[in-house]
């Protein structure tokens, strides 16, 4: 369609537009662009690039899940989204729901650094900038209160022991805080926690005769399970944070230990917990009981601060967790610390799981003087004969970061049915390229050797380190075919080769040889 240059349109707004018989035989009819209406499905507006930007200036508060159509888990999520939507409909319609299958919609991905699958997101007055997370929120009754903390009061103001009473009861878990005012950075504080913890319902109070009734002399948060405290926190100004706050009362849906199994693992992850320490113990052993009372008072004391799981030898749905930690039979009892943000591994060096030797371990681990455990296979006398070069712990960054050669890595588990289909693919890839001196097709497989150089991500996924004197990872984001990896190869060879060697950052390639150093030094550990 044809449009009229800018400089017309402070003509045609004064003159209302003129009469279509006015119109001259060489002038095109001005239409007024309808634009698409944005589909929606169970109460979720179905987004896309292409409507997305609309959506956000068209919604005062839009709550948008990311997902991908396949995984169970986003199936089960956007159930519980779209009954969210339905509630929400009548009663907040100023809160929009969205979702987006990101299998294709790679700009968005990218653009909000979307890696985990479901991710939720939540943006405000039309802005795509700093969207906030909405983490660990999976039940429709969870994201109800959760956007209503966001664009609401976020804990009820509590004026009476009797309605104090009423949320303690009503609720597996409740949380209160008590403050001698309500204009204080301590409150403030505790009203910024109460919206990341939708799963239980906060009120607040000044009022001195509710204090009294529960004995409260300072400004304490106090969480009440099964209508009983089971934590008081005395809140000074400037002393505590929201997450640490988050962190700690997230706690409480969990059990001071908690066994893996399939329900409970994903309950595990959503508390923002990043260290977590497993026993690895036969539940039917002579020892079970003493060792669980170790590991139990030892939770107690380090509660906020490191999730304790437990984990059951006899239960054969639990191998792929051994195989993570690379636990053997003659190996249990066995205690490993897993940090989730950097995916380092420590061992208790004793033996012995009692109280005081979890004690060590914890604090020494927490003051950072615990040493990483890392894992790695022997190299092979063959692993660079093949079209797909082995690597393994041991060689990883000698082959990965070096001057002259580009890189491209699968990062793989051999249980995975994803890796094993693509394994094939993979190989036709190291074939066509067997013969470029330049380019290293090659494969890891991250269940038998810890690399601490890279972030982890859902297997497979594929690394591509480019040849240059500065270190570079660039993330491949396409299909899972040889053309598309292909590709990916050649713009990524061809940019570099237009943007030349310099560094930006003024580091260079050779600055990882200590890392390296260091880190081959810690896998021989």
């Amino acid at each position: 369609m044809k449009t009229r240059p800018s400089f017309f349109l402070p003509l045609l707004l004064l003159t209302a537009f003129p009469a279509i018989d006015s119109i001259g035989p060489n002038e095109t009819k001005i239409k007024k662009v309808k634009l698409p209406r944005i589909k929606k499905e169970n109460n979720v507006l179905l987004l896309k690039k292409s409507n997305f930007d609309r959506a956000l200036k068209e919604t005062k508060y839009l709550l948008v899940e990311f997902y991908v159509s396949l995984p169970q888990a986003s199936q089960n999520l956007s159930e519980e989204f779209a009954e969210a939507a339905r509630q929400l409909k009548k009663e907040a319609p100023r809160i929009q729901f969205g979702k987006i299958d990101v299998t294709d919609q790679h700009d968005l991905r990218k653009e909000f650094n979307i890696r985990e699958f479901p991710t939720v997101k939540f943006f405000v007055d039309g802005s795509r900038k700093d969207p906030i997370d909405c983490k660990g929120v999976r039940q429709a009754s969870a994201f109800i209160t959760w956007v209503k903390r966001r664009t609401g009061p976020s804990t009820v103001l509590i004026n009476s022991t009797d309605q104090a009473e009423a949320m303690i009861n009503a609720d597996n878990l409740a949380v209160i805080g008590f403050f001698k005012e309500l204009h204080n950075n301590s409150m403030e504080v505790f009203c910024e926690t109460a919206k990341d913890v939708p799963e239980m319902p906060f009120g607040m109070t000044s009022r001195e005769d509710v204090c009294a009734n529960y004995g409260i002399q300072k400004n304490t948060l106090v969480v009440f399970k099964k209508g009983k405290p089971v934590h008081n926190e005395v809140l000074e100004d400037d002393r505590q944070n929201k997450l640490d706050l988050t962190r700690l009362i997230k706690t409480f849906t969990l059990d001071l230990v908690t066994e893996y199994n399939l329900e409970t693992s994903v309950k595990i992850f959503d508390v923002p917990v990043e260290n977590h320490i497993l026993l690895f113990i036969p539940t039917n052993s002579k020892t079970f009981n003493v060792t669980y009372e170790n590991y139990k008072s030892a939770a107690m004391e380090f509660r906020g601060k490191i999730t304790f799981v437990l984990v059951n030898t006899n239960e054969t749905r639990n191998g792929r967790v051994f195989e993570y930690f690379r636990i053997r039979d003659i190996d249990v009892p066995a205690v490993r610390i897993l940090n989730l943000t950097s995916n380092a591994k420590y061992k208790m060096p004793a033996d012995e799981v009692t109280l005081e030797n979890l004690r060590h371990f914890c604090q020494s681990y927490l003051d950072g003087k615990a040493k990483i455990h890392l894992s790695s296979e022997e190299i092979t006398e063959d692993w660079d004969k093949m079209p797909v070069k082995v690597l393994v712990g041991k060689n990883f960054n000698r082959i990965v970061f070096n001057k002259t050669m580009t890189v491209f890595v699968m990062f793989y588990a051999p249980w995975s049915h994803d890796c094993r289909k693509l394994l094939p693919i993979w190989d036709e890839l190291g074939e066509k390229y067997q013969n470029r001196k330049d380019i290293i097709i090659a494969k890891i497989d991250v269940t038998a050797n810890d690399i601490l150089s890279v972030v982890l991500d859902r297997y497979p996924f594929f690394r591509l380190f480019p040849a240059g004197a500065d270190y570079q990872e660039v993330a491949y984001a396409g299909e899972h075919t040889l053309a598309a990896f292909s590709e990916f190869l050649e713009e990524q060879i061809k940019t570099k080769a237009e943007t030349g060697e310099k560094d930006p950052s003024g580091g260079s390639k050779e600055d990882l040889s200590q890392k390296e150093t260091i880190i081959t030094e810690k896998e021989e550990l």
